[in-house]
């Protein structure tokens, strides 16, 4: 889904308007402009006309000097005809083909390649006539100038504007950075309520609060959950310590069987430490890995440990066991991985066929290894999306479990930085591959 900037729409939007609003202003000032240019000019094309009908024929050249001046300043060409006889003209009139009346004062007339402003007057009394010739582009050659002024005064005030807004609508969207910052530093050992800055904002009034609402619901579940992980540790430790004082009871009484009592002694432990560990793993976030105890060990070792473990399974189902290992060091926590190992390597025993195989590799990688555990399982439908998902059970078996075996590697491995990825191969294959990765 594509992520949008609720900040930069803000500052578009508001550009957006203000252009919108500028364009219309510039056009309205385009038109008025053009208005008062035509207005100004035809007033002054009247005014020599006007000059020429009034003045005596004898005193034309006396005032010729001013109308010359007007001329040459506007760039207005006129004649003075009577009866379609040219009495005078401007110094510099170019004579026209057309010698007919024009049918309105002011006119528009195409000639010698461009657009000219035409203005006619006549006296009846004397029988005068003055026509007065402007090139259109002479009225708008100020204009544009003025108009190319103003449109580089309306960019600079639109890119002063953008910055004005930009800084303005980030310095407003400063009490939302603040709680995002509040909402990334909650933890599960800080869930207090989280308090607005001055000035509160009314928008995110509600989104505050019912944050508030979810973080004290969170609180009462953590501490449910704790004081579940409490008395379920007491309950599974009890029946450990039990049989711990048994063994001691029976190594003591029954002194030849010491050896076979020293195997059970050693599940025993193990089961206590991977209690301890599993009761820990489910405190832990796996954002803070950090917090679990780690030491570096030899995966080789913890491998061969498992597959000691897994060797009457393997001998009541017949199945031959295909192993290549090397020797890895990995910075873990030991009961952890082993628990995890021992899951995987429990379930493609458990799945496998009898007088089948499993085969087990260990390569080492550069800054991690690779652990790949493969069997072949007739009949078994996996959704290989779905593998790892809590109390999620693989259709085609009828082997007992509860589903949450893949589960706990998955959150094991991520609490030591690594991945586990499930592949189908042929033929009714199924490999599982783990990728110990340290620490970043």
């Amino acid at each position: 889904m594509k992520k949008v900037s609720l900040q930069k729409k803000l500052v578009s939007t508001s550009m957006l308007s203000s252009v919108v609003a500028g364009m219309i202003a510039f056009i309205l000032l385009l038109g008025i402009s053009v208005y008062q240019t035509m207005s100004v000019q035809d007033e002054i094309m009247d005014e020599i006309s006007d000059m020429l009908l009034i003045s005596d024929l004898t005193s034309v050249a006396g005032t010729g000097t001013q109308l010359d001046e007007l001329s040459d300043e506007f760039d207005i060409q006129y004649q003075l005809q009577s009866q379609n006889q040219v009495l005078t003209h401007s110094m510099n009139y170019v004579p026209r083909q057309n010698t007919q009346p024009y049918d309105n004062e002011y006119s528009f007339e195409w000639f010698d390649g461009q657009l000219w402003r035409v203005y006619q007057i006549a006296d009846e009394s004397t029988q005068l006539t003055v026509i007065a010739y402007q090139p259109l582009k002479v009225r708008f050659k100020t204009f544009v100038s003025t108009l190319l002024g103003y449109a580089g005064i309306l960019l600079f005030l639109w890119f002063l504007q953008w910055l004005i807004v930009h800084y303005a609508i980030a310095r407003q969207f400063r009490p939302l950075k603040d709680l995002s910052e509040k909402i990334a530093e909650k933890s599960a050992d800080d869930l207090s309520p989280i308090m607005q800055q001055f000035p509160q904002l009314l928008e995110i009034e509600p989104i505050v609060q019912q944050l508030n609402r979810l973080l004290s619901r969170l609180e009462q579940a953590l501490v449910s959950e704790q004081r579940f992980t409490a008395d379920a540790s007491h309950e599974l430790r009890s029946p450990l310590s039990a049989i711990q004082m048994r063994l001691q009871v029976l190594k003591r009484k029954f002194p030849e069987l010491s050896s076979e009592l020293a195997v059970v002694q050693q599940d025993v432990d193990r089961g206590t430490k991977v209690l301890e560990n599993l009761l820990l793993l489910a405190r832990l976030d796996p954002e803070a890995a950090d917090q679990l105890a780690k030491a570096r060990h030899n995966l080789k070792q913890i491998v061969n440990d498992v597959l000691g473990t897994l060797e009457p399974g393997l001998k009541e189902k017949s199945l031959r066991l295909d192993s290549d290992l090397e020797d890895v060091d990995f910075y873990c926590n030991r009961e952890l991985i082993f628990s995890c190992i021992r899951n995987l390597l429990d379930n493609a025993v458990r799945y496998s066929p009898e007088r089948g195989e499993v085969s087990i590799s260990l390569r080492a990688l550069n800054k991690g290894a690779v652990l790949t555990v493969a069997n072949r399982s007739p009949g078994l439908q996996a959704d290989l999306s779905r593998l790892g998902e809590r109390f999620y059970r693989v259709l085609g078996t009828k082997t007992q479990g509860s589903g949450l075996g893949l589960s706990i590697c998955k959150k094991i491995l991520e609490l030591h930085y690594s991945q586990l990825f499930f592949e189908a191969s042929a033929p009714d294959g199924f490999k599982v591959r783990i990728d110990f990765s340290e620490h970043p």
